[in-house]
């Protein structure tokens, strides 16, 4: 165990405790999820600007994927970028996500999935806050749980606090 917990702070630089994600089967999704979470994450659909769940929040916690809890993305790395859906600057850990080319809409933009669920998130771009590494991860809500920093522990993400302490 101590093994592990080493493992995850090496890897991004914080101390997570070993937690197992879970993937849901489609029928349990089908019935957890409600249709636009579902057409997000499976069916790589887009809901509507500015008419999501947290494109406007502004409250500090962390994002996990709406599929299968693992912790995607942290307040503290979203800014608001005026597209209308979640922004941020860069994932928890950047091995949760993959990324692959999109020519869905007409011009190359670069898809992001939660690596574990295969669940479509967005997609990033290079218009970022350059302050900040210059990308703009741009995110369903749909795809996304929030949970507050006050409520980490209770919901099982605990270790996730050691990112809120102020030096």
């Amino acid at each position: 165990m101590r093994l592990k917990i080493l493992c995850l702070i090496l890897m991004i630089g914080v101390p997570i405790m070993a937690k197992t994600y879970k993937v849901p089967s489609k029928d349990v999704l089908q019935k957890r999820l409600t249709e636009m979470q579902y057409r997000v994450t499976q069916h790589s659909d887009t809901e509507p600007a500015f008419r999501n769940e947290y494109w406007d929040n502004h409250r500090e916690g962390i994002y996990v994927d709406v599929v299968s809890g693992e912790p995607l993305f942290t307040s503290l790395d979203k800014f608001d970028s005026g597209c209308g859906w979640p922004s941020f600057t860069k994932p928890i850990k950047k091995e949760a996500l993959t990324e692959t080319g999109d020519m869905k809409i007409g011009y190359e933009r670069t898809e992001v999935r939660s690596k574990l669920a295969n669940a479509h998130l967005g997609h990033v771009f290079e218009d970022g806050p350059t302050d900040r590494g210059g990308l703009r991860y741009c995110i369903n809500s749909a795809a996304l749980r929030f949970i507050p920093l006050k409520d980490l522990d209770k919901e099982g993400y605990g270790t996730f606090k050691v990112l809120f302490k102020k030096p």
